[in-house]
């Protein structure tokens, strides 16, 4: 074993390790194919890093490609009968790479949990997320978003819809004057853009954020999501996970697909997120499933960054 560990990339080792961890944890590897039929990127387009697909035509006629993502293909390809659904992976995924900006093979590992998804499953996901980052690098942070806190937020204002999507742009770029401008706009007084704006700058560790946020809760379903992140934080120190934990509302995904808890890990010396998960449920409606639905990806390319780093240290 330390022989084949040896002649292995670092991207390679990393996600032996972290296949471990998981089978480790009681997930079953999943296996997939290279191709989709081209329709499934088409009618879930937004759901993607990027719009840019590889397709080529079978020898039926069908429009295929290569896959550029694997949450899509688990959706389309199980069926979850009783209980949750718990699955891990080592794919290559074809799409444009951020360093070089053309096509390239690139390897994730992930996990996701389908069917039943609950409080605990939510923590289970979230402390092997951190987990996960743990093993690649010591340095490094996991930040935590609740989707509906935002959501919530902005509908108790009644910010229309473009107004809206302007709004999570700058709030994903932490733009406080932005969001006020365009808040103002839409005729809100100066408080209730102010408090808005604390979306952007509610931001830190939980023991500093999650007091403060009762501010938020103009609504009870605001409150009900503040009690929920507050309870998933609590069970994740339970479980010894306290320290690198960051509260940051500027974690913000296409709410058509995504909603309650987002998440993105980061390690030192990668500017870029090398993890990304959260919960999809609106994704799986719209592909007429009926489970609800939270995993993540480690974008394993993204480590030759940090190898080249250490090298050049």
């Amino acid at each position: 074993m330390d022989n084949i560990l040896a002649i292995m990339s670092a991207e390679e080792r990393a996600a032996f390790s972290l296949c471990a961890l998981y089978e480790r944890a009681g997930y079953q590897k999943y296996r997939m194919s290279k191709f989709e039929e081209y329709a499934l990127y088409v009618q879930n387009k937004d759901f993607l890093v990027s719009e840019n697909v590889i397709t080529f035509t079978d020898t039926d006629g069908k429009l295929l490609a290569l896959k550029p993502d694997v949450t899509l293909s688990i959706i389309k390809n199980t069926r979850v009968k009783n209980g949750v659904m718990k699955v891990y992976y080592k794919e290559n995924v074809y799409r444009v790479s951020k360093g070089t900006r053309s096509f390239r093979e690139l390897m994730q590992a992930g996990l996701e949990c389908l069917g039943e998804v609950t409080a605990e499953t939510v923590i289970e996901v979230l402390s092997l997320a951190k987990k996960s980052l743990d093993h690649i690098c010591p340095e490094n942070l996991l930040e935590i978003s609740h989707l509906d806190i935002v959501s919530g937020v902005l509908s108790a204002f009644h910010i229309g819809e473009e107004a809206r999507a302007e709004i999570l742009v700058h709030l994903g770029e932490k733009n406080e004057s932005a969001v006020r401008a365009v808040a103002l706009r839409e005729g809100l007084s100066a408080e209730q853009a102010a408090l808005i704006c604390r979306l952007v700058t509610l931001y830190g560790a939980p023991e500093k954020v999650l007091p403060a946020l009762k501010e938020l809760a103009v609504t009870p379903e605001i409150a009900a999501a503040v009690a929920e992140l507050c309870a998933i934080v609590e069970g994740l120190a339970a479980l010894g996970i306290k320290d690198r934990l960051i509260i940051d509302f500027s974690v913000v995904n296409d709410m058509n697909y995504y909603n309650g808890i987002a998440f993105k890990g980061f390690v030192e010396g990668v500017p870029a997120g090398i993890l990304s998960g959260g919960e999809y449920d609106g994704l799986l409606k719209k592909m007429q499933k009926k489970e609800r639905g939270i995993g993540f990806a480690v974008y394993m390319d993204e480590l030759s960054r940090l190898e080249q780093m250490k090298g050049e240290a």
